[in-house]
């Protein structure tokens, strides 16, 4: 689909395919790259195989079986608008991965999806609460340089260009 007469990428594209396979994912990478939307139309997933698919941009997914074409159209509008689709089944297994990757493989090492540590939550709060250096340090019994790192940290991995930025990525992402 494209909107008016833009020319570029398509804004929705549609894969189909029986299995998410290593060239099915091949596929898909190369679709993310081009900043185009993907629905994927498939015969056979699981929440390890969906998981994959959304790490390569998938936003919308139709199980073969139920990709009638006003589902298909419904789903493809959807994440026309910047909106996801998941068959239900599949959205609660995903959801259930997504807590278990949390618990057993991200929280152990101090991280949580967002990218942010525990500490660098808390730097950032009390950045968004006024304080400054020397207060954080004080309040979070670290040195006034493990504060400045942290924040250092944080800009550069994010792409942040000062505190305000840093602060205002942390309430978008809801995490102050």
């Amino acid at each position: 689909m494209h909107e008016g007469d833009q020319e570029g990428p398509p804004q929705v594209t549609v894969v189909a395919t029986d299995e998410i396979d290593e060239q099915a994912l091949r596929t898909l990478r190369r679709i993310q790259r081009t900043r185009s939307r993907t629905v994927l139309v498939v015969t056979d997933i699981d929440e390890q195989k969906l998981v994959s698919a959304a790490e390569c941009g998938v936003t919308g997914v139709v199980k073969r079986a139920e990709s009638t074409p006003e589902h298909l159209l419904e789903v493809i509008r959807t994440v026309a608008q910047d909106g996801g689709c998941v068959p239900p089944d599949l959205l609660g297994q995903l959801l259930t991965e997504v807590g278990r990757l949390q618990k057993q493989v991200l929280g152990p090492r101090g991280l949580h999806f967002t990218g942010l540590s525990a500490r660098e939550v808390d730097v950032l709060r009390l950045v968004a609460e006024g304080y400054d250096t020397a207060d954080i340090a004080t309040k979070l019994s670290y040195s006034e340089r493990t504060i400045k790192n942290v924040l250092h940290s944080v800009m550069t991995r994010l792409q942040l260009r000062n505190r305000t930025h840093a602060v205002a990525y942390a309430m978008r992402q809801g995490l102050i």
